[in-house]
């Protein structure tokens, strides 16, 4: 199994006709991802051709629901208009929204974040790498992909891996694909101090799903959402868990890469987080070369095979 996407969901692009857009959406058609639309306004009506594949476009996400029956949206709008995007997908009543766009500004985030309230879409996001269920084919082709991480170097398994840093996600990914041990799910939830999804929910859909036999945790400093999943970990998750704390060694009160990556309290740093880690029994990795392999220790500790 798989969570909040699998092989069969039909997906639609929030850019497609743009460079960065056209350019995943070619890469995730080519994965086997089931993207059925784009969305363009004043463009709709045009075709986006990639091969064999002929992606009809739309002026607006409610009109590429209604014709193709989407439930996904990947967003590649640019910051100024990315947070109405958002609150498209939101009125569409789509599934779930992944923002890809980096830089949308905290404000914008707020006023989406509040109209989200009590509705049914799920945000994954903003500044994120997206979502990865791999599929069944040679590197993982029959998947799906929505985002930007590379397709390849994914294998359909049974590790979850959920991070808020694009690059170490991918790192995670290769480790296990490395050691033959495949993913069910790689979420990316971003790095902006004001996103949709967080660790803890990502989490929670990881122990419920009777596929997904352990779980990598990858955060980084600022904010206290490793340490809200962490203690929800001790308390409730049956599964293993390793766990990467990205920024030991930056300077107090530097803003590093991510705008969410800035410590402004007790729990805030990775000294913080990764003794909360270690009290509530993560096995925590030293270096990022060690995700893996941390997961095998914490594996071999509760008995439970990964591959």
């Amino acid at each position: 199994m798989s969570i909040l996407i699998t092989p069969e969901t039909k997906v639609l692009v929030q850019g497609i006709t743009g460079d960065f857009g056209g350019r995943h959406a070619k890469l995730s058609l080519d994965y086997g991802s089931g993207i059925v639309a784009g969305v363009t306004p004043g463009k709709g009506g045009q075709i986006f051709e990639y091969s064999t594949y002929r992606v009809p476009i739309f002026n607006t996400v409610a009109e590429a629901k209604a014709a193709t029956g989407a439930t996904v949206s990947a967003i590649f709008v640019p910051p100024p208009f990315a947070a109405d995007a958002i609150l498209e997908c939101v009125d569409a009543d789509l599934d779930l929204a992944v923002a890809i766009t980096e830089g949308i500004p905290v404000r914008d985030m707020v006023r989406v974040k509040r109209a989200m309230l009590g509705r049914r879409t799920r945000l994954l996001g903003p500044n994120c790498p997206g979502i990865v269920t791999p599929g069944p084919g040679a590197g993982s082709k029959g998947g799906c992909r929505i985002g930007i991480a590379p397709g390849y170097i994914h294998r359909r398994g049974h590790v979850g891996v959920v991070s808020r840093s694009g690059t170490l996600t991918y790192e995670a990914v290769f480790q296990l694909t490395e050691k033959n041990i495949g993913q069910t799910t790689c979420v990316g939830i971003g790095g902006d101090p004001v996103n949709g999804t967080s660790h803890l929910d990502v989490i929670k859909l990881f122990n419920a799903d009777p596929e997904t036999h352990g779980i990598i945790l990858i955060g980084e400093i600022g904010g206290n959402a490793e340490v809200e999943a962490a203690r929800w970990i001790k308390a409730h998750c049956t599964k293993p868990v390793a766990g990467f704390i990205a920024g030991a060694t930056a300077p107090a009160g530097r803003r590093m890469g991510h705008a969410g990556a800035i410590v402004g309290g007790a729990e805030d740093t990775a000294a913080a987080k990764i003794a909360v880690f270690r009290e509530c029994g993560i096995e925590v990795a030293v270096t990022p070369s060690d995700m893996a392999d941390a997961l095998l220790r914490a594996a071999k500790a509760k008995g439970v095979t990964l591959s």
